[in-house]
């Protein structure tokens, strides 16, 4: 069955009967509000990379208020210059107010209405006669669709076949996110590209076994989307069922960026509640223990907790550090953050102490590699980081049996946990969390007690005091 668009859109050499006088009830246009806002044209500004369209709003029948339809294309971006495309648009600018003027509703099927409209239409020969059209079939109307009509006397058997539309090629469902993707990979890293795609993926794999006669984007509707999710929701946690929302809530806001749809249904679905991992904090004999064990064992594993512990780095941080990085003269290293794209921190002499000689060494090279320090590797980010959290697991986790809650990540909230420690001995509360501010990284207070509450890192002193002085204390 034609969509509302389809009677904008489609080319008729017999286009007078959108032209012809209708009664277009002007006093319901004088006295009334109208049902619809004058349709309007989108150039994007003259750039022709875009798409160009005709938009309009009409009053929702429930509420009564306007709402924004879909966006009429048309075959406008077929066109080349900003005349051709901006004639075809007025074109069907003109045509959609005629039909809303002639009452046509984008919330009904309007066949009928059309189909009406041609019967009564009395064409004037030059001999001045008039001749009578006949009611035409579906075929004959031109449209956007492609119709199978099923024959019989009755007009209704006629419009129950199945409508089959023409999508234009960046439209369909797999060309979309293709080039979503495409666009998307030059402004972010390829762990996150990565992520995209594999979200993509499975999301299409879904689509193609679920929902096989879905072609077109703009066919995937919240409850497409809700049920990708749903059954994603069976097989993984609930950080992995939200990166996957998120991945495809941002290849499709991509979409909607370069004007292929209007919104996309991803961004209406909620996430999960998670329970974080906790990072539990290491008491100072068990740090002990397993730095005097990695000496022997795995002296590059040795450092590379060295510099999380010392250096208060985050794994992913010292996973990217390469030798070119550490400037021995000025004490600092040069980092990529997780919140920041590159900063600069102290080298405390602790961790100098146990550097071995640089000077000698490529600066293109990874500080750590698994075979040794300052080599080759050629393998992802998340690969690297990968391979020393399993390395710790085998190496260390599974000798002392430790409790999964003990990880590389914890021995940054130990050393921090040291450092407000002895802060707190020197100075007040405020100004111990100040100087561990410049050490940490944190932006601002706020986040720094966040962080500090989160891990249990201030513990309240001994309330005892408040006891003996008070009721409690006189029974």
């Amino acid at each position: 069955m034609p969509s509302f668009n389809d009677f904008i859109t489609f080319e008729n050499r017999h286009e007078h009967v959108l032209e012809h006088d209708f009664d277009f009830n002007l006093q319901q246009k004088l006295t009334k509000r109208l049902p619809y806002s004058p349709p309007r044209i989108y150039d994007a500004k003259g750039d022709l990379s875009k798409r160009w369209y005709v938009y309009f709003s009409y009053r929702n029948p429930k509420n009564g208020k306007l709402k924004r339809m879909k966006n009429i294309y048309g075959n406008v971006n077929q066109y080349k210059t900003k005349r051709d495309r901006l004639a075809l648009l007025s074109k069907y600018s003109s045509r959609l107010l005629r039909l809303l003027e002639m009452g046509f509703n984008p919330y009904q099927d309007n066949l009928e209405r059309f189909l009406a409209h041609k019967k009564s239409e009395a064409l004037q020969d030059h001999k001045g006669q008039v001749v009578v059209q006949a009611k035409p079939s579906l075929q004959s109307i031109p449209l956007q669709t492609t119709e199978q009509t099923s024959t019989g006397s009755n007009q209704s058997d006629s419009v129950k076949e199945e409508e089959k539309r023409v999508i234009p090629k960046d439209m369909l469902i797999k060309n979309a996110f293709k080039d979503a993707l495409e666009r998307k990979t030059p402004g972010v890293k390829q762990s996150t590209i990565q992520g995209y795609t594999y979200s993509v993926n499975s999301f299409l794999d879904f689509m193609k076994k679920k929902f096989p006669k879905l072609k077109s984007i703009d066919q995937i509707d919240k409850k497409v989307a809700q049920s990708f999710m749903t059954e994603r929701k069976k097989s993984v946690s609930a950080k992995t069922y939200n990166n996957t929302r998120i991945n495809l809530s941002a290849v499709m806001q991509d979409m909607v960026d370069h004007d292929l749809l209007d919104t996309h249904p991803f961004e209406k679905i909620k996430n999960l509640k998670t329970q974080p991992l906790r990072h539990k904090t290491y008491k100072p004999e068990e740090v002990k223990k397993i730095f005097d064990y990695l000496k022997d064992a795995d002296p590059i594993l040795l450092l590379y907790v060295q510099f999380i512990a010392y250096g208060i780095f985050r794994p992913l941080e010292v996973n990217r550090l390469k030798i070119g990085d550490i400037d021995l003269v000025n004490k600092q290293v040069e980092l990529k953050t997780k919140t920041r794209k590159r900063i600069i921190k102290r080298l405390p002499r602790i961790l100098l102490d146990v550097l071995p000689d640089l000077s000698n060494m490529d600066p293109n090279n990874y500080l750590f590699t698994p075979t040794e320090i300052g080599g080759v590797w050629d393998a992802s980010e998340n690969n690297r980081r990968d391979h020393f959290s399993k390395r710790y697991k085998f190496v260390v986790k599974d000798k002392f049996k430790m409790h999964k809650d003990y990880t590389l990540y914890s021995f940054r909230h130990t050393f921090i946990s040291f450092i407000y420690a002895e802060l707190r001995k020197q100075h007040s509360q405020f100004a111990a969390k100040s100087n561990l501010m410049e050490i940490t990284g944190h932006q601002t207070l706020t986040a720094l007690d966040k962080y500090l509450r989160d891990h249990s890192i201030e513990i309240a002193e001994d309330h005892s005091h408040y006891l003996d002085n008070s009721i409690y204390g006189e029974l």
